[in-house]
């Protein structure tokens, strides 16, 4: 019994290898060593180039290790071409770009950020801890990061949300439960909720940008009228919760995230909605002394409205 399953594993590898337009992999796939116990997690031996597109037994691993995991970081893919990275983003989503095309960049699909203007955008993730795309109904449901040069100091700082939220005390939770976030970008003035279900995890999530300029206000809650609906009774100061957030993020870092150490190589992938980011001030050390930073990075575009646990959603404000 034994040995004829392993046979038919083997043949079914053996036939999706063989496939045309499926990249050469094993039934096995790979392994997720976890970075913490409750986030994040590396893989290693483990090659993402190929020609074709990955199989799709594989990507839906790689979607069912994002939903456990937050952030996946698969080592030492060499400098994956610009058109793969795509291929590989593609299979995830769809691809949303909304970012500067910089000279440099080797495909329109992909985000160059540097510590250099002339190899690529510098100053990216610098300005707060935030969730990328919060200009957006839907924000990025993932990123991909793939380094091609890193530079000293070049790090990248994760909080996990569900376990940010379950740090705060009670009068805390329920004080940001009652908060929305006003942002005056893009096409139209948005209200997302701070606080809302993870689409896909289904635990806490929080949704804000704590960079001055993406941030107009915050509006809070009112007292539920007869029907149980809540209507915004005023507005906050924009840096009154962003500099709450940031102080706390700050303190948090160190207690349940990551203080992500790229090396030449990682191929990154990022639950945007699971996770907050920040760039440290050394990604943007001057390249002499530092040496050169380059970071390819894709976006897929979110597929839900941010919903609070009561149905309530983000909405436009004109």
């Amino acid at each position: 019994m034994v040995s004829r399953l392993a046979r038919a594993l083997n043949s079914r590898a053996l036939h999706q290898a063989a496939m045309p337009g499926y990249a050469s992999t094993t039934n096995q796939w790979y392994t997720c060593t976890p970075i913490l116990p409750h986030f994040g997690a590396e893989v290693r031996g483990f090659s993402l180039d190929g020609e074709g597109p990955l199989d799709p037994d594989l990507v839906q691993k790689i979607k069912d290790d994002m939903k456990q995991y937050r952030v996946l970081v698969f080592k030492g893919q060499g400098k994956l071409s610009g058109a793969r990275q795509v291929q590989i983003s593609k299979q995830l989503g769809t691809i949303e770009s909304t970012f500067y095309k910089h000279p440099r960049s080797p495909h329109p699909d992909i985000f160059r950020v540097s510590n250099d203007e002339m190899e690529g955008c510098v100053g990216v993730g610098r300005t707060g801890w935030h969730i990328d795309g919060t200009f957006q109904d839907m924000p990025f449901k993932y990123q991909t990061m793939h380094f091609h040069s890193v530079c000293e100091g070049g790090e990248t700082w994760f909080v996990p949300l569900s376990d940010f939220y379950e740090l705060q005390d009670e009068e805390t939770r329920r004080r940001w439960d009652g908060y929305w976030m006003i942002t005056g970008r893009g096409h139209q003035g948005l209200a997302h909720p701070l606080v809302y279900k993870h689409p896909i995890r289904g635990d806490t999530a929080l949704m804000f940008h704590c960079g001055r300029p993406f941030c107009e206000g915050w509006g809070v809650d009112g007292a539920a009228d007869a029907q149980g609906k809540k209507k915004l009774e005023r507005v906050l100061p924009g840096e009154e919760v962003q500099d709450e957030l940031t102080q706390r993020l700050d303190a948090a870092v160190d207690k349940i995230g990551v203080k992500m150490k790229w090396e030449v190589g990682d191929f990154a992938i990022n639950d945007n909605l699971g996770n907050c980011h920040y760039a440290a001030p050394g990604t943007q050390n001057p390249k002499q002394k530092a040496g050169l930073r380059i970071l390819h990075r894709t976006t897929v575009a979110g597929e839900t409205v941010p919903t609070k646990a009561d149905g309530r959603c983000s909405f436009g404000l004109r």
